[in-house]
């Protein structure tokens, strides 16, 4: 087992803490009995640990009493509730590791009264195990810790190394809320498909594997976008149309001015 008998809290069970659990559990990383995780809404809990064979308890502190590890992961709008919640109750953790976005490592740790935490930004692929996490940890932060916050991250898929925690906020903006960006292009293609007369299931059968086999195509071949998107263009056809459409539609710029909003924004929070 990657963790000897320690015992991991995940205070805030959401989308991104259950992906996590089912990874370490899928990876044989860790044993149900050896996590534990905390929420507010008693029903999922009970869910969580009818699908996981996991401890729950909707009391944060409790969930924290005999772990070695804590991992939050909560939304960034409760974080001013739950530190306050924790100080005085983790300073003995030997890892803390957020993936919540905006919140500083400075702040966590002053707070929590705990210079041991690593931060993180994962995206929601990760529920499959294909998501792409960057993280940074503080100095404090020794050598088996990192260790053990590669393979929690692990869990979710790939992840990137940041030496300046800046590039969190950047992280956020770009892969933390891309997939949304991505599926708002799905949702478009999908809709103009049916609007030209493809019934919808049909329209997103074929838009996900266009965008599935395009992706995939990208990464064995290595090339630039800007060459792959040439190799389909050809002059004065369908696909040279379509994108003259876009470009004249500012599509570039309106992406650019979206990520640069959440980037922004994610500054704000750590505000």
């Amino acid at each position: 087992m990657a963790f000897n008998g320690e015992t991991i809290a995940f205070v805030g069970a959401g989308v991104m803490g259950e992906a996590m659990i089912k990874g370490l559990l899928h990876q044989e990383l860790l044993q149900p009995a050896h996590i534990i995780a905390s929420d507010p809404r008693a029903k999922h809990l009970e869910t969580l640990r009818e699908r996981y064979d996991i401890r729950v308890t909707t009391d944060n502190v409790e969930a924290t009493r005999g772990s070695d590890v804590l991992v939050l992961s909560v939304k960034p709008q409760v974080m001013s509730k739950v530190l306050p919640e924790l100080r005085g109750h983790v300073d003995s953790i030997s890892l803390i590791v957020s993936i919540v976005a905006g919140v500083p490592l400075k702040t966590i740790a002053e707070s929590l009264l705990n210079v041991r935490v690593v931060r993180s930004m994962p995206n929601t692929p990760g529920q499959i195990g294909q998501g792409i996490t960057v993280w940074t940890a503080a100095p404090e932060v020794g050598g088996n810790q990192r260790k053990q916050a590669e393979i929690l991250l692990g869990a979710l898929g790939e992840h990137i190394y940041a030496n300046d925690e800046s590039f969190l906020d950047m992280a956020t903006a770009l892969s933390g809320s891309g997939p949304a960006y991505v599926f708002m292009f799905m949702e478009a293609m999908v809709d103009a498909g049916v609007h030209m007369g493809f019934a919808r299931r049909d329209a997103e059968k074929l838009v996900t594997q266009t965008l599935l086999g395009s992706v995939l195509y990208a990464q064995q071949s290595g090339l630039h976008p800007a060459q792959l998107r040439n190799q389909v263009t050809s002059p004065g056809g369908t696909t040279a149309a379509a994108l003259h459409e876009m470009e004249k539609g500012g599509l570039r710029t309106v992406l650019s001015e979206g990520v640069w909003a959440a980037y922004r924004r994610s500054q704000a929070l750590g505000q």
